[in-house]
C-alpha cells in the first residue's frame, strides 16, 4: 500500500454538534493534505458583546450552546467575579458544582450513547442502539434526564438556565426539592455503571505512534477535587499558569478554510505547541483527585492514569459520568440553602479572565471592563478550536498508518478519529476580521 492513492471527501460529518466537513488526500503512500474544515457561519457573540453591560454575558453566552450552556455562563461568572475580588464559597459554590455535574451527565450522556456508540458497534444511529439493547437505552435515557434535572432544579429550566446571575443564583433551591432528586440519582448511578461498563467491552482502534505525538495534554487542576470551575491550567509537560496567565500563553490563529480558529501555546502558528483539552486531558492531570470509588472502576475496566488513545477518550468520559452521578448525590446530601443566594459583584475597570471545564474541555473568557461596567472587548476561545490541531494531526497519523483499509472503511473510521473529541462546531465558530476597499468612492 505504500504507493496509495486516496482522496476521502466527507461534505458533512455526522453524528456532531454544527455543521463541517473534511478532506483527506494521500497521494503515494503519502498524506499530503488533512483538513478539519468549519463552514458554519459565525455567529459573532464576542462581536456583540462588546457594549453590553458586565452582568449580560452571563445570559448572552449561555446562548452559545444548548448542550453546554452551563460551562458558558460558569466562565463569563468566574471571569466578571474575578475582577471584583469575589469569590463565591459554601452553599453556592457547591450549587454551582451541581449545576455542572447536571451538564457533565446530560452531555456526555448524549455523545457517549447516541453520537460515538455506534461508531464502535457498527450501526448508523442511537436508535438501532435502542433496537438492539432497550433495557440498557431505557437506563440511559432515565441517565440523561436526570442530568436535565439537575439543571431544571437548580437551573431554572434543563437548556439554557436562567437562575444564574453574577455572585451565584436569582434563587437557591430548597432542601426538599434537592432532596427529590436524590431517587433519580440512585438510579442513575446504577445506569452510570451500565453505560460504562457496556462501552468497555468495544474493541478500540489505535494509532501507531501517538504516545510520541508531539501533543501537551491541558486542563484546570484544582488543589484538592476534579476540577469544574476553579484551579490552575495546568499540563502533563510542565505547564502551569494562573487562568490569567493561561490567555497570555495561548494563541488564536486563522486558517482560510475555516469559520473557526485554531490555538496554539508559546508562539505562533509556525512555532507554538500544539494541545488538546477535555476528558482524556482531565484524567491525565487529575486522575488522583477522584474518589476511591471511581478509581476501583476505572481500575476495574483497565482505565490506566494515563490514556492517550483518543478512541479510548468514550471510557474517561464514562467514568466523569458515574464522578459527576457521586458528585452530585454528595452535594445534594449535605446541602443547605445558604442565607442569601448571590454576592453582589460590582463593576471594577480592567481585564477578568474566566476559564472552566466543559464537558469537551477549557473554555476560556477574557472580558475587558470599563468603570462604568460596560463591556470594551471579549474573546471567547471553546475547547473545540483549542482541539483542532490535535484533530487533524490525529487525522494524519491514522491515516498514514491505516492506508491498507479501503476508502469506505478508511472515510468512516477519519469521522470516528474527529468524534472521538466531541467536537461543537457550532461553539467554535468566530467572527473573522472584515474590511472592504471601495476604491476611495465618496461616503463609502
Amino acid at each position: 500500500m505504500t504507493h496509495k492513492t486516496v482522496n476521502l471527501n466527507v461534505p458533512t460529518l455526522t453524528r456532531v454538534e454544527g455543521e463541517g466537513a473534511m478532506h483527506v488526500s494521500v497521494r503515494d503512500g503519502v498524506v499530503e493534505r488533512v483538513e478539519l474544515e468549519i463552514y458554519e457561519p459565525p455567529r459573532m457573540f464576542e462581536a456583540f458583546l462588546r457594549g453590553r453591560n458586565y452582568t449580560e454575558p452571563v445570559d448572552i453566552t449561555a446562548r452559545i450552546c444548548g448542550i453546554c450552556p452551563v460551562a458558558y455562563q460558569m466562565s463569563s461568572a468566574h471571569a466578571m467575579e474575578s475582577l471584583a475580588g469575589v469569590h463565591p464559597a459554601g452553599a453556592i459554590r457547591e450549587l454551582r458544582r451541581l449545576l455542572y455535574c447536571g451538564e457533565w451527565i446530560e452531555s456526555h450522556v448524549l455523545h457517549m450513547a447516541f453520537l460515538h456508540a455506534p461508531d464502535f458497534v457498527g450501526v448508523d444511529s442511537g436508535i438501532e442502539i435502542a433496537r438492539q439493547h432497550p433495557e440498557l437505552m431505557a437506563e440511559v435515557l432515565h441517565l440523561k434526564k436526570t442530568g436535565n434535572r439537575i439543571m431544571e432544579v437548580v437551573g431554572g429550566r434543563p437548556i439554557h438556565p436562567v437562575n444564574v446571575r453574577l455572585g451565584g443564583f436569582y434563587r437557591a433551591p430548597t432542601r426538599a426539592e434537592l432532596d427529590s432528586l436524590l431517587p433519580d440519582l440512585e438510579r442513575a448511578h446504577a445506569g452510570a455503571l451500565a453505560l460504562l461498563r457496556w462501552v468497555a467491552t468495544f474493541e478500540y482502534p489505535t494509532i501507531p505512534g501517538r504516545l510520541a505525538a508531539d501533543t501537551e495534554y491541558v486542563s484546570l487542576r484544582h488543589e484538592a477535587e476534579y476540577p469544574f470551575n476553579e484551579g490552575r491550567i495546568v499540563s502533563n509537560r510542565g505547564l502551569d499558569v494562573s487562568v490569567a496567565e493561561f490567555g497570555e500563553r495561548l494563541h488564536e490563529y486563522h486558517v482560510a478554510r475555516s469559520t473557526a480558529l485554531h490555538a496554539v501555546l508559546d508562539g505562533d502558528e509556525h512555532t507554538g505547541r500544539r494541545y488538546q483539552t477535555g476528558p482524556l486531558a482531565r484524567w491525565m492531570n487529575c486522575a488522583d483527585l477522584v474518589p476511591g470509588s471511581i478509581r476501583a472502576v476505572a481500575d476495574e475496566l483497565g482505565v490506566a492514569p494515563v490514556e492517550t488513545n483518543p478512541f479510548r477518550s468514550i471510557l474517561v468520559r464514562g467514568l466523569e459520568t458515574l464522578w459527576a452521578v457521586e458528585e452530585s448525590q454528595r452535594i445534594v446530601r449535605s446541602y443547605a440553602p445558604p442565607a442569601r443566594p448571590f454576592l453582589d459583584v460590582p463593576a471594577v475597570a480592567g481585564v477578568g479572565h474566566g476559564c472552566t471545564e466543559a464537558p469537551r474541555g477549557a473554555l476560556y473568557h477574557r472580558y475587558e471592563i470599563d468603570a462604568a461596567g460596560t463591556i470594551r472587548d471579549a474573546v471567547i476561545v471553546p475547547p473545540t478550536s483549542q482541539n483542532q490541531d490535535a484533530i487533524e494531526a490525529d487525522l494524519r497519523d491514522f491515516v498514514a498508518s491505516h492506508l491498507d483499509l479501503d476508502d469506505h472503511t478508511l472515510g468512516h473510521r477519519c469521522e470516528q478519529v474527529i468524534r472521538n473529541y466531541d467536537p461543537c462546531i457550532s461553539c467554535a465558530t468566530h467572527f473573522l476580521r472584515f474590511s472592504i476597499d471601495r476604491g476611495g468612492i465618496a461616503g463609502a
